[in-house]
């Protein structure tokens, strides 16, 4: 959860609300009004997270804005059907004691969340791990990740609901649980003591360009694609970091319709000298597909390319059967090809650069793809994004405290490039080191540290993916069907 006025996470707001939830659920009497219970907080929760969705589709899709508002609650209560689920599943559940009713409930809210990763290409904006990034579980990261965060998040709530209950106040069973719980945070942040000197690089300086062109602009041939040319080419021009960066579509257009000798400028810039550049741009052609990229420009090389792989439905691919509501929407370049996961660093400067493009930086384990091997792991995570499309809302906070939450989890420091903001430098304890002021036309110069452990998230993420989550959530889930039906009706 995210504070409306500051764009904070708010740790424990999403505790007392879990825990709120916990209890309402447990006093629901049956499974039909547990499962009505979770789709209606589930519903509540993720509209109220991602409603400026609305924006993208009536501001600049030109959708009606009853249309748009329908669309977004229809989301959320789509979503929040899995939440629905596992609530019902819960209140099913009512003979297992206080301690495996807690893990139970941990874990299909685990099973939820992951549900929300991985059906229909994912959505998991504002899962509840995200609200830690500044909490005491946030020394979890680097070791179970976001949703391992959420899982433990979701049985501290469980303890937190069972305070209601006297009779909870004088187990002692209850008290060596809490006692267990703050001993491991304590180990935990321990363990994330500062790593030593030898594990960074020698730091990069950097340049990271926010052109700030009004999204109802972006794509018009008479307004801000002439801005966006000049605006960015000059600062590719006259910048001298060791390394540029343009955010997601700076140059809107595709190579072939750039204005003559456009783009062989911008290779030739790059071709000498000690600066290297990477640079949002569709590639592609319109008759034969196009891809959402970034280029990487330095001496000495052919062109780099990443191809953006992890598409936003109706926004960058039209979902089998919905393209009449796309059509209902005014969104140029919405129909783009996927790249590859683990697609290969850009390496500059003793430095391997791993780019990912908007929402992206959602899936660590996409990008946990790079992690398999140290030596080609990537040292610095870089983020090209434009969240103009949700105009000055609290997306921007939402999606600078998703990337933070991928810094703590990797070690890796992250450089976020963006049209209006947030365009910063994360180091890799997930702390803003450098940040331009949000929805002004300016240039981020800082420096970045790359770093080459490989936290233990980083090594099972990299080989495993979600699957110890999924056996840890379904193992618990079975366990207490077992002991259920093991037990004897009272």
């Amino acid at each position: 959860m995210v504070a409306p006025w500051n764009g904070r996470p708010l740790w424990w707001l999403q505790l007392i609300s879990l825990a709120t939830l916990a209890t309402l659920v447990g006093r629901s009497g049956s499974w039909q009004r547990a499962g009505l219970l979770g789709w209606a907080f589930a519903t509540a929760w993720l509209t109220a997270t991602f409603w400026w969705l609305f924006i993208s589709m009536h501001r600049y899709g030109g959708l009606a804005a009853p249309l748009a508002a329908v669309a977004v609650l229809g989301l959320a209560a789509f979503l929040a059907l899995y939440y629905a689920a596992a609530m019902a599943a819960f209140g099913a559940v009512t003979r297992p004691g206080a301690t495996v009713r807690a893990l139970l409930f941990a874990a299909l809210w685990l099973l939820a969340e992951l549900l929300r990763v991985t059906w229909f290409t994912g959505f998991p904006w504002g899962a509840g791990g995200y609200a830690h990034v500044d909490g005491p579980l946030s020394a979890l990261a680097p070791w179970v990740g976001v949703h391992g965060i959420g899982f433990i998040a979701a049985v501290l709530a469980y303890g937190l609901a069972l305070l209601l209950h006297p009779a909870t106040l004088r187990s002692w069973r209850y008290w060596v649980a809490l006692g267990s719980c703050v001993a491991l945070l304590a180990a935990c942040n321990l363990a994330a003591a500062p790593h030593p000197a030898a594990s960074a690089r020698p730091s990069l300086s950097v340049a990271l360009l926010q052109g700030n062109i009004p999204q109802d602009e972006k794509f018009q041939g008479g307004t801000g694609i002439p801005l966006a040319l000049d605006w960015y080419g000059r600062q590719l021009r006259d910048s001298t970091a060791s390394l540029v960066v343009a955010p997601e579509t700076a140059i809107p257009l595709l190579p072939q319709q750039l204005p003559n000798g456009y783009f062989e400028a911008l290779r030739a810039r790059f071709a000498q000298g000690r600066q290297a550049a990477l640079i949002g741009i569709p590639l592609g052609s319109l008759r034969d597909g196009y891809t959402n990229s970034a280029i990487g420009l330095k001496p000495g090389a052919d062109v780099y390319r990443y191809d953006k792989h992890h598409l936003v439905p109706f926004g960058e691919f039209i979902p089998p059967l919905f393209r009449w509501f796309t059509d209902m929407m005014n969104i140029p370049l919405g129909d783009f090809n996927r790249g590859r996961i683990g697609q290969p660093s850009f390496e500059w400067q003793g430095q391997r650069l791993a780019p990912n493009i908007c929402y992206e930086d959602l899936f660590g384990e996409e990008l946990g793809a790079h992690f398999t091997d140290p030596a080609t792991a990537p040292t610095i995570l870089v983020n090209i994004s434009n969240i103009g499309w949700f105009g000055d809302t609290v997306a921007v906070d939402q999606h600078l405290q998703i990337s933070r939450m991928r810094t703590l989890e990797f070690d890796r420091p992250m450089i976020r490039a963006t049209n209006t903001g947030a365009t910063v430098i994360i180091d890799h304890r997930g702390q803003v080191t450098y940040a331009l002021p949000r929805y002004t036309r300016g240039v981020l110069a800082g420096e970045v540290e790359g770093q080459t452990t490989i936290t233990p998230y980083a090594w099972w993420i990299s080989r495993m993916g979600l699957a110890p989550l999924w056996l840890l959530a379904l193992a618990i889930a079975a366990a207490a069907l077992w002991r259920q039906r093991g037990r004897p009706h009272p």
